[in-house]
């Protein structure tokens, strides 16, 4: 149980500072709400691929952007509609979910999956 829950701070930690990393690179500036996303989201990534090893790379980048997505929706709707904190708004984009998901996103969310899916394999031996 230690070492489970010291792992999932590290895979958390990964995740967190690497989504802030993408998020900056990707807009020029990224909000703190953006690492705890990013942190339970490459944890969940990591759950899920780690036991779904024999599934193709769509498959993985498939539910992989499934999660991604829910977790930024979910987050959205707290942090920009329930807090009114404004940290983003895809309410230009088309097809989009009150502004906090849309298509374009998901379908980036999974071509982000492919590397993602050959990173946790790497990392499954360290973490397992």
């Amino acid at each position: 149980m230690k070492k489970r829950l010291k792992n999932d701070i590290a895979i958390f930690t990964i995740g967190g500072l690497s989504y802030a990393l993408i998020e900056i690179l990707w807009r020029g500036y990224t909000h703190w709400t953006m690492i705890i996303t990013g942190g339970i989201c490459f944890v969940l990534l990591f759950r899920v691929f780690s036991r779904i090893t024999h599934a193709k790379l769509w498959q993985k980048c498939a539910a992989g952007a499934a999660i991604i997505t829910a977790i930024e929706f979910a987050a959205g709707c707290i942090v920009n509609l329930w807090l009114q904190m404004d940290v983003w708004d895809y309410s230009f984009l088309p097809l989009n979910l009150f502004g906090q998901v849309c298509l374009l996103y998901t379908f980036l969310w999974a071509l982000l999956c492919i590397p993602v899916a050959y990173l946790v394999q790497a990392m499954g031996k360290r973490f397992h």
